[in-house]
Order: C-alpha cells, then sequence, then structure tokens
C-alpha cells in the first residue's frame, strides 16, 4: 500500500441530476458483469468533445463510493483539462513526469478526503511525444506498479482513438475498452473508424457509452436513440448511457 499520497481538494460536480447518476450507477453495474478478470478498463473515444474525460472520472468516483478501491489514471497528457476543470490550485506531479523519470512512481499518487477509496494519477504536464513515452520501459514499471498495489478497478482516461494512436498503445495495459460517443453528432463512419482501431488491437471491446442523450426527446429511449442502438446493433456493439447536459469537453 501506497503510504504518502499527496491529498488535493477538487470542485465537483454537483450529484443533483439523478437521471445522470442513475445512468453512471448502471454502467458501473454493467462493467462489473464483464467478468471478475475485467479490472484495467480503459476509456476513450472517436474524437475531442465527447465528455469522454467526464464520464471517465464520474464513473471511477461511483465504483469508489460503491466500495471498490479505485485508481483513475489521466492518460490524456496532450490536451488533459482535469485541473482546470477541478479547479486544483496546488501545484501537482503527473504521468508525464512519472514516464520521464522526473519523480518516483510513488510520488504520484493523490487522494481527496471526499471521494474515499479513490486514488488519482494526473495527466501532468503536457508532452509533445506522448507516444513514445507509453511505449516506453518505464509505461511497463508503472503498470506493473499498479498492479502489485491491487486495486479493485483501474479507470485509464485516454485520448481519443479515432483522433491519436495514444489509446491504442495502452490497450496492452488494459483488460477492455469502452467507447465513448456523442449522441446525435458521432456519425457512423467515425464510429467505425475508431473501432477498427481499437479491434486491430485485441482488446476486448465493453460496449459503447452513449453521451449527451437529449432527455426531452420523449423519455430515455428516444426515437434517435433506437436508431442509434439499431443502426450499431448488427456490429455486436453496446450501448446507451449519459445525460443530455453531461459537462466536460473529452
Amino acid at each position: 500500500m501506497i503510504e504518502n499520497k499527496h491529498k488535493i481538494t477538487l470542485t465537483l460536480a454537483p450529484d443533483d441530476d439523478f437521471r445522470y447518476s442513475e445512468a453512471l450507477r448502471t454502467l458501473r453495474t454493467n462493467l462489473m458483469f464483464s467478468g471478475s478478470r475485467v479490472k484495467n478498463i480503459l476509456i476513450t473515444s472517436t474524437s475531442p468533445n465527447e465528455g469522454k474525460s467526464t464520464i471517465s472520472f464520474e464513473l471511477a468516483r461511483v465504483f469508489a463510493e460503491s466500495g471498490k478501491r479505485t485508481l483513475y489514471v489521466d492518460c490524456d497528457i496532450r490536451t488533459s483539462e482535469f485541473i482546470k476543470v477541478h479547479q486544483v490550485n496546488v501545484k501537482t506531479v503527473g504521468l508525464s513526469q512519472i514516464l520521464t523519470g522526473q519523480v518516483p512512481i510513488e510520488d504520484g499518487f493523490y487522494t481527496d478526503d471526499a471521494i474515499p477509496n479513490l486514488d488519482m494519477i494526473l495527466a501532468g504536464p503536457y508532452s509533445p511525444n506522448p507516444t513514445e513515452l507509453f511505449e516506453d520501459e518505464m509505461c511497463d514499471r508503472l503498470f506493473q506498479f499498479i498492479k502489485e498495489e491491487n486495486y479493485d478497478i483501474v479507470i485509464l482516461d485516454t485520448a481519443p482513438v479515432g483522433t491519436v494512436i495514444d489509446a491504442a498503445i495502452l490497450t496492452k495495459y488494459a483488460d477492455g475498452a469502452a467507447l465513448v460517443a456523442e449522441s446525435e453528432v458521432t456519425s457512423r463512419r467515425m464510429f467505425q473508424r475508431a473501432k477498427e482501431q481499437l479491434d486491430r488491437t485485441g482488446v476486448r471491446f465493453l460496449g459503447v457509452i452513449l453521451n449527451k442523450v437529449n432527455m426531452t426527446k420523449g423519455g430515455y429511449y428516444n426515437s434517435y436513440y433506437k436508431k442509434y442502438g439499431k443502426k450499431y446493433d448488427k456490429y455486436g456493439y453496446g450501448y446507451g448511457y449519459g445525460p443530455s447536459d453531461a459537462s466536460g469537453k473529452k
């Protein structure tokens, strides 16, 4: 067990949207039914601004709230906005510094007293060459360290797989991957391209997280949702989570 975790205080989104909270809990439950061996879950999206980072962190949060010892890893070291979104006002270190050997692995873990059971590794400063960092042996050492910590769940928040290769590289450390798609925005072509990129890695595909669903269009199973689900059903995709007002850009 890591003894000297750094403490930070996050500004959290208000937990006052029942449908959003319930959707996240349903997503948590469905992922748990993926099997006992699915512990490291990679979350990616087809493109930026689909709500991927918000979903990743909130999913880690609900796993922690259920009593699971959870680790959230912000792997989007190109464009992470975690520090800004959660208004962290103290100096921090992160993944990019760990992978370049600037800080020891054990010095990169953070907690917030308001979220018991949740540890975090932040992204750290922007890196111009994340692909090389994720292919470096230091990344292997980090994930071996994480494995030895025996977390119940590890959520890997990665860059959009339809835009850059980072997520595909990181699938080697994941037991399964889920793809966030923005309702009424993500095209079938974009989705197919992202899904094919994941398929080429051999990672187990856990399903689609349909985000920013307009809940005013006739309820949860509105006509667009049904159409979207039917469109991707022949590919064996899972689908269907997310509120209409999810904040967060990635």
